[in-house]
């Protein structure tokens, strides 16, 4: 049946779908050719994350597109929506930080990381900076010589900055537009590759504090002239046309993919971007993807340099930028660069990987022979927190195939307001797997729950009223809050873990990040919860006020340091000024 499948595949652009046996899709890809690409998984042998994938496959599914173009749009929502386990790559989710300009209503510089950047936004960007402490080095220089609003709300009064002459006073004095702008167009001028406008400033506060015999705060500025000529001589590069580009750099061996992303802004190195993944389908393939992902996420500058090989017809299309093949020359030097450190990236982490992936793979498998599992391929972990009996909540994280799936996590509001973790047990349960059921979700392979056999048992009796047949163990600490022993329902056997073993520290890695996540959690709805009881004190904040008020501000300190202009935003002025004076009343009393 299944051979007789592959051969109906037209030769034709679109997109596959790569099925188990429990019918959940574990890959998807792109192809221009349908046919060929899909018979080539199966009609010679393969090696790595591939033959592992092929290995699962039960079944298959395809779209045809009317183009390469749609294939590839196709490829990328359905990795989206489905999220397969063999695609790797959209769980990199690392951003950058960019230095912020922020003109309206008055002019301020910050330090910002925005994992999606709109193309469109109006956002003052420069970056990235891979380099954190370099980003906020400069925003804090450029505060000490410009008088820009440090402030995050605005006062009443003007503070220490104003009087130091760090800022202008926006909160007290108007300020004259004409002086406004010419700070403006020194700091973006600077931003956007004119080190001299910052230099020259530097040079001249110095000689101004030497004259005042201020000669500390000349040292000072002394040394911060000394790191951005550090920072700039690492940063020169032979192109001066001030164009913001990436350059990017590849090398494929055993079954990995490295990728090196070089930005250079403004004539400048700034950092670079490096990424490491297995190898599934054709390594070209998952390069254009990656390309596409990684440019959904970050800015995409004016020019993009990339080898030949890179699908830069398809890539130009959809990310309306300019892909360019260098031949020769500066540009082909900066490819040839971004290819070598691809290549030194490959050569000094495979080995680590492999390991890791070795070690995390022989882990699991331990863990599903000693519980004499089928498989084991999804785990769902539970822990519960509480307060005294207040603010009770209940976390799930998820584990694929020995590694956290952070988007599965899953975050619950206990509507017991009582310590009692049998049923705040049973609760979540039934929350989880109903919904999964009316859904039709995946479900897991085993359950663990942070506890002992009471636990273990809340959660049976729900799965056994819900007609779910999952096997539960519980995780027991010792008296130090480590984790000690495995409870297995099938029989309640205690099951003996060797400290030293990769089982042992693979069920731990899975309790503390449960943990983690819990307790995180409930930090958020604790303190949620005390801005909640004061807002319940003040009449004319009702339920949806008060959400808007916690959504804006999220803490009592930062209602405080609110103004009544901006509370008047969410609430009238008459409360606004209700508020703050109960707030000052109850700050005199503790």
């Amino acid at each position: 049946m299944f051979k007789e499948k592959l051969k109906l595949i037209p030769h034709l652009p679109g997109s596959y779908q790569m099925k188990n046996k429990d019918g959940v899709i574990i890959y998807v890809g792109k192809a221009k050719d349908l046919f060929k690409r899909v018979n080539s998984y199966f009609n010679r042998p393969q090696t790595g994350k591939t033959a592992k994938m092929v290995s699962e496959v039960a079944d298959f599914e395809y779209i045809v597109a009317a183009s390469e173009l749609e294939a590839f749009l196709l490829e990328f929502n359905l990795i989206k929506h489905y999220d397969p386990k063999y695609n790797i790559l959209l769980k990199d989710d690392k951003s950058y930080p960019y230095i912020e300009y922020i003109s309206k209503p008055f002019p301020k510089l910050k330090v910002s990381r925005y994992l999606n950047i709109n193309k469109k936004s109006q956002k003052m960007l420069f970056g990235p900076y891979p380099n954190a402490y370099a980003a906020r080095r400069i925003v804090s220089l450029i505060n000490r010589l410009y008088p820009l609003k440090k402030c995050e709300t605005m006062p009443k009064k003007v503070c220490l900055y104003y009087h130091i002459g760090e800022c202008l006073g926006y909160c007290e004095h108007k300020v004259n537009d004409n002086s406004l702008k010419e700070m403006e167009q020194e700091i973006l001028g600077f931003l956007r590759g004119n080190e001299t406008i910052l230099k020259n400033k530097i040079i001249s506060k110095m000689e101004s504090y030497s004259k005042n015999l201020n000669f500390e705060m000349a040292l000072e500025l002394k040394k911060e002239l000394e790191y951005i000529n550090i920072i700039l001589d690492k940063q020169k590069m032979e192109l001066h046309d001030y164009i913001n580009r990436d350059t990017i750099g590849y090398y494929f061996d055993k079954g990995h993919l490295s990728i090196q992303i070089l930005f250079l802004r403004n004539g400048r190195m700034v950092g670079g971007h490096t990424s490491l993944i297995p190898v599934v389908s054709s390594p070209l393939d998952e390069l254009d993807y990656y390309i596409m992902n990684f440019y959904s996420k970050h800015e995409i500058p004016k020019e993009i340099l990339c080898p030949p090989e890179i699908n830069t017809s398809i890539l130009t299309e959809i990310l309306k930028t300019n892909f360019v093949i260098p031949q020769k020359g500066k540009k082909k030097n900066l490819v040839d660069m971004a290819n070598l450190n691809a290549k030194i990236n490959l050569e000094n982490e495979l080995e680590i990987i492999e390991k890791d992936e070795k070690r995390t793979e022989e882990a699991n498998n331990e863990l599903r022979e000693l519980l004499n599992l089928p498989k084991l391929s999804r785990i769902d972990l539970f822990d519960n927190s509480n307060l005294f009996g207040s603010f009770t909540v209940s976390c799930m994280v998820v584990f694929k195939d020995g590694r956290p799936a952070k988007k599965e996590y899953r975050k619950y509001k206990i509507s017991l307001d009582k310590n009692d973790d049998y049923h705040t047990m049973e609760e979540v349960i039934y929350r989880r797997y109903y919904r999964a059921l009316m859904e039709k979700s995946e479900l897991p392979d085993l359950i663990i729950v942070d506890g002992g056999i009471n636990q273990i048992n809340a959660c049976l009796n729900i799965l056994n009223e819900l007609n779910l047949n999952i096997r539960v163990c519980g995780l027991r600490k010792n008296n130090k809050h480590r984790t000690n022993d495995l409870i297995d329902s099938l029989g309640y056997r205690t099951v003996e873990l060797d400290k030293t073993s990769n089982v042992f520290h693979y069920l731990t890695r899975m309790q503390d990040e449960v943990h983690r996540y819990t307790i995180s959690y409930h930090r958020t709805i604790r303190s949620k919860g005390a801005i909640a009881s004061v807002l319940d004190n003040i009449e004319g904040i009702g339920a949806k006020r008060k959400k808007e008020l916690i959504k804006k501000f999220g803490s009592i300190s930062k209602i405080e340091n609110a103004s009544i202009e901006e509370l008047k935003q969410i609430i009238p002025e008459h409360i606004a000024i209700n508020l703050k004076e109960y707030l000052t009343n109850l700050k005199k009393e503790k």
